[in-house]
């Protein structure tokens, strides 16, 4: 290779090697994808303790496997030898493999035990606590939303408001008539399927007041990537009076989980038709019937609500839809 262009492949080089250590800084300041995100409870801290170790251990293999690669390439490297020669032949040595074939069992031994030792903290899904014990949450999960009720029958959609410091038990469900969901707010817990008929449990506490993000983490249909999950964490005087508070913008909060993912945010229509261009919309009865019921292939997405949500939505989209109805069905 002639020396100017060994010399530019040269600088070349270091000045990526440069700009990848620059952007390493505020990658790993901000976490970057390279581990679990910040955790706000008991829960969230084991998953995070659990990778860290899995990702030590797997991490020291992965360096002396490459190194031994790297050792075996030079040490028996052609050297000019023909292509069709054999190279040296390298006997067995029962010690060395015994030795090679004990290391992994004994790490995989170790990593199911810390696995298992640290399970019960990350899930906290026995049998449902004795009532008093925990703050029970009922979380439902539908298509393409969450359902969450409290004590006392209050209701909130998509985001769960919790109290700061307090235990919570949240019992995670779906209708029979519905499919598999996940509820996953990695912040605050691991994952935790909500199967139809079922119930499970996760339990945590909440030690930092803010707004934590998750989703669905499992393909429940066609919209399932707009079944997104929130958790409000908030002191929990404030979080005592919000339930005692009669429910704002129920109607706002359930058409935009439940019914905007196939109807579009205005109505305008997505994988489902237009709402501003439904007679439905502006018939209470009707509209209430199509929630309950289902039509076609619009799910009963209203099927077992109460009849605090049930107005509510239907109020919700009467106001907003119904007076520009004109023809076409629901």
């Amino acid at each position: 290779m002639p020396e100017p262009v060994r010399r530019k492949l040269a600088v070349s080089s270091w000045t990526m090697l440069a700009l990848a250590l620059v952007l390493a800084g505020p990658t790993l300041a901000g976490n970057g994808g390279v581990a679990p995100p910040d955790p706000v409870s008991g829960n969230a801290e084991n998953v995070r303790e659990l990778y860290w170790l899995v990702l030590g251990i797997t991490g020291v293999i992965f360096l002396v496997v490459e190194a031994a690669l790297i050792l075996f390439v030079v040490r028996y490297r052609g050297r000019g030898r023909p292509r069709d020669a054999e190279g040296p032949q390298v006997v067995g040595h029962q010690r060395l493999e015994l030795l090679w074939t004990a290391i992994p069992v004994v790490i995989v031994a170790v990593l199911a035990a810390a696995v298992f030792y640290k399970l019960p903290d990350i899930e906290n899904r026995a049998e449902a606590s004795a009532p008093g014990d925990y703050l029970r949450i009922r979380v439902e999960g539908r298509q393409f939303y969450w359902r969450y009720v409290y004590p006392g029958g209050k209701v909130s959609v998509n985001e769960v408001r919790l109290p700061l410091g307090r235990k919570v038990e949240l019992e995670i469900t779906a209708p029979a008539f519905d499919v598999i969901h996940s509820w996953w707010v990695p912040r605050l817990a691991g994952k935790m399927d909500a199967i139809p008929g079922k119930k499970n449990y996760i339990r945590f506490s909440a030690n930092r007041a803010g707004l934590y993000e998750g989703q669905c983490a499992e393909y429940c249909g066609a919209q399932h990537a707009l079944m997104l999950a929130s958790a409000r964490v908030v002191p929990a005087d404030e979080f005592d009076a919000w339930l005692r508070q009669p429910p704002e913008s129920l109607g706002r909060q359930t058409f935009e989980a439940a019914c905007a993912p196939c109807h579009g945010g205005n109505g305008q229509g997505l994988i489902g038709p237009s709402l501003r261009s439904s007679t439905v919309v502006g018939d209470a009865e009707a509209l209430r019937s199509l929630l309950e019921n289902g039509k076609g292939n619009m799910p009963a997405v209203g099927k077992d609500w109460d009849d605090t949500q049930l107005r509510a939505l239907v109020g919700y989209v009467n106001r907003t839809f119904g007076r520009q109805g004109a023809t076409g069905g629901g």
